[in-house]
């Protein structure tokens, strides 16, 4: 039978927070509180106090089961009975780390299927023989599959992770300080709880909009057309522009018949024979005319890019 969760380490494991924990988890997502902290670290356990080792001993019992679980000579279908078993007793502390980093962007349902794979992977890596109690292997081993879920599949830009790190502090202080304060906290209030300069919190602000890319489909309201929509693009057409600029002076540089021929050929859209009989001369000579023609057009052009 599965049991909830009150405590472990690297959790919420102060006395008076469990008395408020339902307000305070509310407004700060990482579960931790607001203090002023000049380096912005947000990552680590949270060390065990003396009287929260007595709440391991919920945990207690199943320290058997690991030890059955890393003997060899345990039958197979037995061990996966364990296995299994080990993980359903344990799921509540997943579930309890998943809660801690609600509120930042993520369905807390993905979050929990996540934390289930960290405390499968803690099932699978824990050793009983080195002496330490499961719940101080599986805490870190689950947080760090959630973390690295956050850094490698949430971010749609790449951010620094000092950036991550500040705005981390920044969601969990100003959730803090709007209960505090009853309103949303300007920037300099953070600043001046974290103990670190404002542009540093304007900063930490800025990250967020890499935290979402927005779909070019939506649209800011049911009046307006999708994002998409609205976006420019590059008409290919003004490069033909550009270039019939450019053809101009070069064309006018060249003999009467030869920029006619060219003119009839590529401006008239007509064929070498067409052309032949409108000019009076073979279609082979208007073919070399042409060659000629277009090679000193390709030299003219290229000696005016290069003087500009």
């Amino acid at each position: 039978m599965t049991r909830p969760v009150t405590g472990y380490p690297g959790g919420d494991n102060d006395t008076a927070v469990e008395n408020t924990a339902a307000a305070s988890s509310a407004a700060t997502p990482s579960g931790q509180l607001c203090r002023p902290n000049p380096s912005i670290r947000t990552e680590g356990v949270i060390p065990l106090p003396v009287q929260e080792k007595e709440r391991l001993d919920e945990y207690g019992e199943f320290r058997p089961l690991f030890h059955q679980l890393a003997d060899d000579s345990v039958p197979e279908a037995r061990r996966v009975t364990i296995r299994n078993r080990l993980v359903v007793e344990h799921l509540p502390v997943a579930e309890h780390i998943a809660r801690k980093f609600r509120n930042r962007g993520q369905p807390v349902d993905d979050l929990a299927q996540v934390a289930k794979v960290g405390l499968i992977h803690a099932v699978d890596r824990f050793d009983p023989g080195r002496g330490s109690d499961f719940l101080s292997f599986a805490v870190p081993t689950i947080t760090g599959e959630v973390r690295r879920y956050f850094r490698d599949a949430t971010w749609a830009i790449r951010v620094p992770r000092r950036l991550k790190e500040l705005n981390a502090a920044i969601t969990a202080c100003a959730g803090q300080l709007s209960q505090e304060l009853g309103r949303a906290p300007r920037p300099r209030e953070i600043a001046k709880r974290l103990n670190v300069p404002i542009e540093d919190v304007h900063e930490g602000l800025q990250v967020s909009f890499a935290y979402h890319t927005s779909s070019l489909d939506t649209s800011a309201d049911e009046e307006t057309q999708h994002t998409g929509a609205t976006m420019g693009h590059t008409d290919k057409r003004l490069d033909l522009v550009e270039n019939r600029e450019a053809l101009y002076p070069a064309l006018a540089a060249l003999p009467k018949r030869e920029a006619s021929i060219v003119a009839m050929r590529f401006f008239g859209d007509m064929t070498q024979s067409q052309i032949a009989q409108r000019v009076g001369i073979s279609q082979m000579h208007v073919s070399r005319l042409l060659a000629a023609s277009l090679q000193k057009l390709r030299h003219t052009i290229m000696d005016d890019q290069a003087a500009n």
